[in-house]
């Protein structure tokens, strides 16, 4: 008898390494593209805090530890991000970075293009500003 183990997004992107490697790329982005100086500026100088935070967001939602729920609770990431004026240029420079470090990532082409439209229909849902 065979087992029907289904493998998860955060196995089939590379587990722990691959997310820590992709948040690093992120945020070096981030720190280097003048378009996306907007959401670089909602950011603290030292961006460690924030790092951690979207490694351990993005580790339980792509199915692996739940880092964050068990640290910080329900992510209630719409909630979190009330303090923070976003609109779709907001939007649109998260995602800049996000694509370029989904890029560099060594995965399936079709496994990235879903990965990156399920973080853009996240990314949209955190807007809370008109432009």
């Amino acid at each position: 008898m065979t087992e029907n183990r289904q493998i998860t997004p955060y196995q089939a992107i590379g587990g722990e390494a691959a997310i820590l490697g992709l948040v690093d790329r992120f945020y070096f982005f981030m720190d280097a593209l003048p378009e996306a100086a907007g959401i670089r500026a909602m950011h603290a100088a030292d961006l460690s805090g924030a790092r951690t935070k979207l490694f351990k967001f993005l580790s339980g939602w792509l199915g692996g530890p739940d880092l964050f729920v068990q640290e910080f609770g329900h992510p209630r990431l719409r909630q979190r991000h009330f303090p923070f004026a976003i609109d779709e240029s907001a939007r649109d420079q998260w995602m800049l970075c996000m694509n370029k470090a989904l890029d560099e990532m060594p995965m399936d082409a079709n496994f990235r293009e879903n990965v990156r439209q399920a973080l853009q229909q996240l990314a949209t849902h955190m807007i809370n500003q008109d432009e």
